[in-house]
């Protein structure tokens, strides 16, 4: 077998090679701390990244104690390099492609807990307010 032949199958060998495509998703919040149902599975608290296999509609929700659920369907937009035709040449090529998509949420406070914090600044001041009286008329 000439060295020829040699470079030859070398090539084929690698163009033969099968590219590695990692697929996440990771999932942010404002605060973080909550928990994440995607599909109606839980996949932790935010931050939090998980894998996927395919392209299309999400029903995600996010899940805080004194915050408003968020309850949303979020599309798993494909990359160019997904589209059919050329996907076969990205998978061909003999490289790990690394393709996250990220997804952020702002939670809002729910009323209660929002009251609730009112009416305890409010308490605290007028502890302090009884303290300073206490301390005066010592």
């Amino acid at each position: 077998m000439g060295s020829s032949s040699i470079t030859i199958a070398c090539t084929l060998s690698l163009l033969l090679l099968p590219a590695c495509v990692q697929r996440k998703i990771r999932v942010t919040s404002t605060p973080p701390g909550a928990r994440v149902i995607l599909n109606d599975q839980e996949i932790g608290v935010t931050p939090v990244e998980t894998r996927f296999t395919f392209y299309g509609g999400y029903d995600i929700q996010l899940i805080k104690p004194g915050y408003e659920h968020i309850h949303e369907l979020r599309q798993a937009k494909a990359p160019l390099y997904e589209y059919p035709v050329i996907d076969l040449a990205a998978t061909a090529a003999p490289t790990n492609i690394d393709h996250t998509i990220e997804w952020h949420f702002d939670l809002t406070p729910t009323a209660e807990s929002i009251n609730q914090s009112a009416a305890r600044e409010a308490l605290l001041d007028r502890a302090a307010d009884l303290r300073e009286q206490a301390r005066t008329t010592d």
